[in-house]
């Protein structure tokens, strides 16, 4: 199959996401693959670069060695507001080119406006659309008074989409709330390679690297760091000396609107060997990150953004053995239940107590292997294969509408 990608994030910087995880592995089984994005980091990273010209490149395998994805990048403006419209008169132009020359079996898009005029555009040349989520996309939306116009167009994107895959339960509820329909609403959960997070390495080295210690607690987050990521919170704890307790530590791998906070947090007097900051790892070695914590954390603020997702992490986090303390937000509920490895608390205030507490208990080994037996089904290779026969049938069906005539 041709695959054409429509997404509003950067596909080189951000992630790995499911995305890369899918379609990298698509490609590796001989699919084509091409993407349409926009580096959204422009804007958010306060770039002199005003207008970028259009770009076509391979990107880097992200997730899967010897894959092969085409991204191409319309011209831009990146600047607020004009932004958005760029994206809509720009992709509108680049959608309708790479339908005629690409020439795409089926169209995928993860985005909003981007996947607005996809829909269209392949409708009428007869393409299938697959509308992908892994996030409630209005949300994301900076500015907070565009973000009622946001949702009117993502529910106008989920209506208008032949098939609908989302990540999780609570997401798929929420998107037939938002007008999809229950039989073209499908839950496409995220995989685990397990045998990576397994056999890692058992940390030894990072935890050196780091000047950590056997008794030291390592707490461990990775990713982009969002405002309400909640590590926030958790480094003034540490950096105010809450808890009492040395032995606790915070090690962060990632990036993000947060980070250079962070930065500055780590920066104080008793912060300095208590919070340590990594930028962005290959995924090859993330597996030994993981293996020198103990007690991962996704301790994000219960905010509308959060609510009705499940973050790749969450999956990663269990395959490693680990222990997770996570805020108790609806998606993440509906997704793990109770227990499974995963204590829930309240918000980030009550995660350094929370851990100190776990650590007492002894727990932590036991609630480990929960979280490890939970996730075990969630092969990456079953995922893709699934997904693969999602796109296989859609696209097989206008195949069988052109024989009719």
């Amino acid at each position: 199959m041709k695959i054409l990608v429509l997404q509003e994030s950067d596909w080189i910087e951000r992630g790995p996401h499911q995305s890369h995880h899918l379609l990298e592995r698509l490609s590796r089984k001989g699919h084509e693959v091409r993407v349409v994005d926009f580096e959204i980091g422009k804007r958010t990273h306060g770039s002199e670069t005003v207008i970028t010209l259009r770009t076509q490149l391979v990107a880097p395998p992200k997730v899967v060695a010897g894959s092969q994805i085409e991204v191409i990048r319309p011209t831009a403006v990146h600047l607020p507001i004009l932004d958005y419209a760029s994206v809509l008169v720009m992709h509108g132009l680049e959608v309708r080119k790479q339908l005629s020359v690409f020439r795409p079996d089926v169209v995928v898009g993860l985005g909003l406006l981007n996947a607005f005029v996809g829909i269209r555009a392949a409708k009428r040349r007869e393409i299938p659309f697959v509308y992908y989520l892994i996030d409630e996309l209005h949300q994301l939306v900076r500015e907070p008074a565009l973000r009622s116009l946001a949702r009117l167009i993502e529910g106008a994107n989920i209506r208008r989409a032949p098939l609908v895959l989302v990540i999780n339960r609570s997401l798929r509820q929420h998107t037939i709330e938002m007008g999809g329909q229950p039989d073209r609403t499908r839950v496409l959960p995220a995989g685990v390679e397990l045998d990576r997070f397994v056999h890692a390495e058992d940390g030894t080295a990072v935890r050196k690297r780091f000047g950590f210690g056997e008794r030291d607690l390592v707490l461990f987050f990775m990713g982009w760091v969002y405002p309400f990521s909640g590590l926030r919170e958790i480094a003034h704890g540490l950096a105010g000396g809450e808890g009492r307790e040395d032995h606790v530590k915070l090690l962060v791998v990632g990036k993000g609107d947060s980070w250079s906070e962070l930065v500055q947090l780590s920066k104080a007097p008793r912060a300095e060997n208590r919070i340590k900051l990594v930028d962005f790892k290959p995924y090859s070695e993330m597996p030994s990150y993981l293996a020198a914590a103990d007690i991962c954390l996704l301790p994000a603020q219960d905010v509308p953004t959060m609510r009705n997702i499940v973050p790749i992490k969450m999956y990663e986090y269990l395959a490693a053995g680990k222990p997770v303390i996570a805020t108790r937000l609806p998606g993440l509920v509906e997704e793990f239940g109770e227990g499974n490895g995963i204590v829930y608390v309240k918000g980030p205030v009550e995660v350094l107590s929370k851990a100190s507490e776990l650590a007492r208990q002894g727990e932590l080994r036991k609630l480990g292997r929960s979280g490890r037996d939970l996730v075990s089904q969630n092969d990456w290779a079953k995922v893709t294969d699934t997904f693969e026969s999602y796109l296989e049938a859609i696209v097989g069906r206008k195949g069988s509408r052109d024989e009719k005539r």
